[in-house]
């Protein structure tokens, strides 16, 4: 893994987080923003540092397999590792936003998710369908909003 050289700035709608040991986001865009008490942590995928992804397996036609377990578990240490640039952790969390290609893949989802998480402790969350994610490697991406600490 790469070495974190997380870079903050200041600006009027808050302080901007760019993770150095992350991928690199795909637009103009932080991977979080500190503002108001809390930490805003952009769409984050199973995507890793030198852009391949968690979760998906090279077949020798061309094709993939995706396996949504794995890819539950990147997003979440991808996110636990945004965080932490950001000053935060996982028990921060206060509101999750989950978006699933495919709502098959919930109960794969929801068996990663209930090792990281419980009702008392673990913040709120809304799951939707989409249609399509930035790569069609993907099954999931979660946003997320943490109190800053």
């Amino acid at each position: 893994m790469p070495q974190d050289t997380s870079k903050s700035m200041n600006f009027p709608n808050g302080q901007a987080v760019i993770a150095g040991d992350r991928a690199r986001p795909l637009a103009n865009y932080p991977h979080s923003r500190i503002v108001g008490g809390f930490v805003f942590v952009s769409g984050i995928s199973s995507r890793n540092f030198d852009n391949t992804y968690e979760g998906v397996k090279e077949l020798p036609d061309g094709g993939f397999q995706l396996d949504i377990k794995e890819q539950t578990k990147a997003v979440i240490r991808n996110i636990e590792s945004i965080l932490k640039s950001s000053g935060a952790t996982l028990n921060n969390l206060v509101d999750l936003t989950v978006f699933l290609k495919d709502m098959n893949d919930y109960d794969g989802f929801n068996e990663v998710y209930n090792q990281y998480f419980d009702a008392k402790t673990g913040p709120c969350r809304t799951t939707v369908a989409v249609s399509e994610l930035p790569s069609p490697k993907l099954l999931i991406e979660i946003k997320a909003i943490a109190i800053a600490p």
